[in-house]
């Protein structure tokens, strides 16, 4: 009986540890509200910053802030009268899903990032020269290189009198709006469907990612609720696959929108900004600023980021995406500063660089029996004050408890558990299995 108890044993670790490799989770498409969780302390992350982190946010007028891990809400807050189903802007954020449909209609053959921008705009769509318009390209405009002048008085203004020669494109890198803005024309003329019904048709109906596209002044602007952003970073995450439904199959496109798409901000992609490089530019100005954009986030992260702080930060090598909606408390195009202030606290919370909340499965804690029928046992090496969380696979705490004696467990199934004792400085993870 006791061999077959341990072959159980094996056999769960294994089944426990396959499940925790398979692929990123991701939420139904027609079911705006369920979407899986997984608990912080599952993680092994320091729960007594998360409140300091939310304060943060707070100050900084968020509205809405969501993390994922591996696809899953690890943490989710919304602030004052905005909710889950309140409708924000992206502002520039928004300029990454303008991305991600020029690469699909380039796919499709509706167009090419190669093509010259009269090819859709017409001839005579800026003040310049013939010759100087003809080396403005659909690449200029995703990599922010058309060599337009962003001093202009108002560097939105679409009209022919705002869009004046500064250099030849592909010469100068400059965070200008409105060739950005006009790339949505070219996307409208190549398609033959508005930017919402392609939109629709193209992301919404197989991501669930939805949303609307207004007119604000000169400029076209996506409004979703909190959670439609975090699904775009998820997709963006998993290379534009959704679960097992790829959106956009054009793999050497993906690759170039999250890297360096030029040499004069290695810090840009294709309307993405990226982390990890060794210098970068800000909008209105020319100037390198060396060092990576968010010293305190890992370097593959890449984010969209628009004015007054709206977020969509994806870090592949730690499974994980950001999203922060609201206000910010300045008022620039780009809120890079931000962005790196929230993955500075971020990191306090899943502790990053810290002995804090550390966790392992062989540090000196007693749990019996295991195999275990109803009643869990656990003696603690000289810890006073903690919290016992009983965990499935999944990260959902089914039970929880400050008694390391007679822990009745008779209400699970059998299966695999994680045994999560929470102390003051120190995380313990055990597997159990359940056997009736």
């Amino acid at each position: 009986m006791n061999k077959l108890c341990l072959l159980l044993v094996v056999y769960f670790i294994k089944l426990g540890t396959t499940t925790n490799a398979q692929n990123l989770y991701f939420p139904p498409i027609n079911n705006a509200s369920q979407w899986d969780t997984i608990s912080p302390m599952v993680l092994g992350w320091c729960t007594k910053e998360i409140e300091p982190l939310y304060s943060f946010l707070d100050q900084e007028n968020t509205k809405g802030f969501i993390v994922l891990k591996d696809g899953k809400i690890v943490l989710e807050k919304y602030f004052g009268t905005f909710t889950k189903d309140s409708l924000w802007y992206w502002a520039s954020a928004g300029k990454t899903l303008t991305s991600f449909l020029i690469g699909k209609a380039q796919e499709e053959k509706l167009l090419s990032i190669n093509d010259l921008s009269s090819k859709y705009l017409g001839q005579g769509w800026t003040n310049c020269t013939a010759d100087q318009e003809d080396k403005i390209k659909i690449w200029n405009q995703l990599t922010m290189t058309s060599g337009l002048d962003d001093g202009v008085s108002d560097n939105h203004c679409t009209d022919k009198i705002c869009l004046n020669y500064k250099a030849d494109a592909g010469q100068r890198w400059a965070y200008h709006n409105a060739p950005y803005t006009l790339l949505e024309k070219v996307l409208v003329q190549a398609t033959g469907m508005t930017l919402n019904n392609y939109t629709f048709n193209k992301l919404s109906k197989s991501t669930g990612i939805n949303g609307a596209w207004a007119k604000v002044d000169f400029d076209n602007i996506f409004f979703s609720k909190v959670r439609n952003m975090a699904r775009y970073g998820l997709l963006v995450q998993n290379h534009c696959i959704w679960n097992k439904d790829t959106t956009l199959s054009d793999e050497s496109y993906i690759e170039q929108m999250s890297n360096t798409s030029q040499s004069l901000n290695p810090s840009y992609g294709y309307l993405w900004w990226l982390n990890g490089k060794t210098s970068f530019k800000v909008p209105t100005s020319q100037i390198d600023f060396p060092g990576p954009i968010a010293p305190h986030a890992p370097s593959d992260m890449f984010a969209g980021i628009g004015k007054n702080g709206q977020i969509v930060s994806i870090a592949r090598s730690k499974g994980l995406v950001i999203v922060r909606m609201g206000n910010a408390s300045d008022n620039g195009e780009v809120s890079i500063i931000l962005v790196d202030k929230i993955w500075e606290k971020l990191n306090a919370v899943i502790c990053a660089n810290s002995t804090h909340g550390s966790h392992s499965e062989n540090d000196d804690i007693v749990i019996y029996p295991n195999p275990i029928k109803n009643i869990l046992n656990i003696n603690l090496p000289n810890e006073v004050n903690f919290q016992i969380y009983i965990s499935n696979l999944l990260g959902k705490v089914l039970v929880k408890t400050n008694n390391t004696e007679k822990i009745d467990l008779s209400c699970l199934v059998n299966g695999v558990y994680h045994v999560i004792v929470q102390c003051a400085n120190k995380t313990y993870i055990k597997r159990i299995v359940k056997l009736n």
